[in-house]
């Protein structure tokens, strides 16, 4: 299992410090950065300026919204970045959901399973230098209607590799299986070593519907909070604000993606009173209401030696790259638990 290094989207502002943090996590043996975006920073913009600094790390996307670009302005994003990089972009891709592609974005948010497929076609097709035709429904081309005169084109950059990995982010069985058919990985939003049964067989199910079966270098990038702390709940304290705001907060009561990610793994109950919290406003209490047995499922909290004996069922996973984030002392802990360097 290799290290990745999250550095997320901002908040107000860019973090201090993000460039120390990236070498040492260079420095430390780590395989990759990973980026986000929601409705603030983007995903490419920091990759480029931090991949600047470095000269081995991988540059991944954790994720690039679909809703934000084209897929062809996706594919030339990241065609121009892996040049840049000499060859070092890991294309994270999802459908983000609702709330943020009507709210933020202005655009629908139909078919997600049929989007995905479709707009993943066209960046490999892109990639490849292909001319860029579709009849899909969700990204036609060229365009139907209009002046007339569109017409398909090729990519005047030819790629520095035409096989740049394009990972799609899933959650939901039939989401993740569609990231087996179709991707050159996976990455989920709260996996669970202990509870991945579910994740196997979606897995399995989309391996057998793609020629060739599982692709050799098949990756599964996943973000888990690390925090080390003699006391656990202190620790885990630290987490709950997040899994509160995904769990009670990422979504409509209605459709919340993330909260059944954890009814899944036999939380609902908890769930709802963490949904029925936050939605009232009661953040600090939807925080209180997530048990540390829901934290333990997710994160690694508490002391080195606790998290160095929980640290063998991830290794044992689904998981290929454990992303993570936090100051120097929390990356060079799990760099010498993992053995990176």
């Amino acid at each position: 299992m290799q290290l990745g290094l999250t550095l997320g989207y901002w908040g107000a502002g860019p973090p201090p410090g993000l460039v120390e943090q990236v070498r040492a996590a260079e420095d430390l043996g780590f395989d990759s950065i990973w980026t986000a975006e929601a409705y603030g920073s983007d995903a490419f913009t920091p990759l480029a300026w931090l991949g600047a600094s470095t000269s081995r790390v991988r540059l991944g996307t954790s994720i690039v919204q679909m809703s934000a670009r084209t897929p062809a302005a996706t594919a030339m994003a990241a065609m121009t970045l892996d040049h840049l990089s000499d060859g070092r972009v890991a294309l994270g891709v999802g459908a983000s959901g609702p709330q943020v592609v009507e709210g933020w974005y202005g655009a629908p948010y139909p078919k997600p399973l049929a989007r995905t497929r479709e707009y993943v076609r066209i960046l490999r097709d892109a990639i490849a230098r292909e001319k860029l035709r579709s009849d899909g429904e969700h990204y036609p081309l060229p365009y139907p209607g209009g002046t007339g005169l569109g017409k398909p084109l090729r990519s005047t950059l030819h790629p520095r590799r035409t096989d740049l990995p394009i990972l799609v982010a899933a959650e939901g069985p039939k989401n993740v299986a569609l990231a087996a058919e179709i991707g050159d990985g996976w990455i989920p939003l709260f996996y669970s070593p202990y509870d991945d049964g579910h994740y196997r067989a979606s897995l399995e199910e989309g391996f057998a519907r793609r020629e060739g079966g599982r692709p050799e270098g098949y990756e599964v990038v996943c973000m888990v909070q690390v925090e080390i702390d003699d006391d656990v709940e202190a620790a885990a304290d630290r987490v709950r604000d997040h899994l509160a705001l995904y769990i009670g907060g990422m979504g409509s009561k209605e459709v919340n993606f993330h909260y059944r990610v954890f009814a899944r793994m036999g939380f609902d109950d908890e769930c709802a009173a963490i949904q029925e919290h936050y939605l009232a406003g009661r953040k600090a209490d939807a925080a209180r209401t997530v048990p540390t047995a829901l934290v333990e499922k997710v994160a690694l909290v508490g002391p080195r030696e606790k998290i160095a004996e929980e640290l063998t069922a991830w290794q044992d996973s689904l998981v290929t790259t454990m992303v993570i984030g936090g100051d120097r002392t929390t990356l060079e802990t799990m760099a010498d638990l993992v053995g990176t360097r």
